[in-house]
């Protein structure tokens, strides 16, 4: 299961539908595994505005990834592909020379795309924080189905 993924889910619990304390699941036990992806800036661009990053927050922090801002990397006036020839597919450019500034929100966001897409839980389990249901995942995928009784 991806990281990326987590960062949309929220407790199935019918009681829990209305707590913020459900929102996010919290890993316990979590054995993680690197897959090595193309780096995708365009990918990052267009996905940043839908992350809730308060959540993304604890959950990077609960799994060791203790590197993210607090506060939301800014993409406007950021335009991603390759520039009168000069960078490579795939890197950033402002239209400008690089500055420290642009260096280092590339590098940001190299390990944004480490954390969200490249990172993935192969093992252990999310559990709610204001229920505590467990939520198993095995073979990095999750059982999100409730007994009955939860429902």
């Amino acid at each position: 299961m991806k990281i990326l993924t987590t960062n949309f889910l929220t407790c199935a619990v019918k009681a829990c539908k209305s707590s913020p304390a459900s929102y996010p699941l919290h890993f316990q036990d979590a054995e993680l595994e690197q897959a090595d992806m193309e780096y995708n800036p365009a990918f990052l661009r267009n996905i940043l505005p839908r992350i809730e990053w308060d959540a993304l927050r604890v959950t990077a922090t609960e799994l060791g990834f203790t590197s993210l801002p607090a506060e939301k990397p800014d993409m406007s006036g950021v335009v991603v592909g390759p520039v009168a020839g000069e960078r490579g597919e795939g890197e950033m450019d402002t239209g400008e020379e690089r500055g420290a500034g642009e260096e280092e929100r590339e590098k940001m966001l190299r390990e944004l795309h480490r954390l969200l897409l490249e990172t993935q839980v192969r093992e252990g389990k999310m559990v709610c924080g204001n229920c505590g249901h467990e939520y198993k995942i095995k073979e990095g995928i999750a059982n999100f189905l409730l007994p009955n009784h939860l429902v």
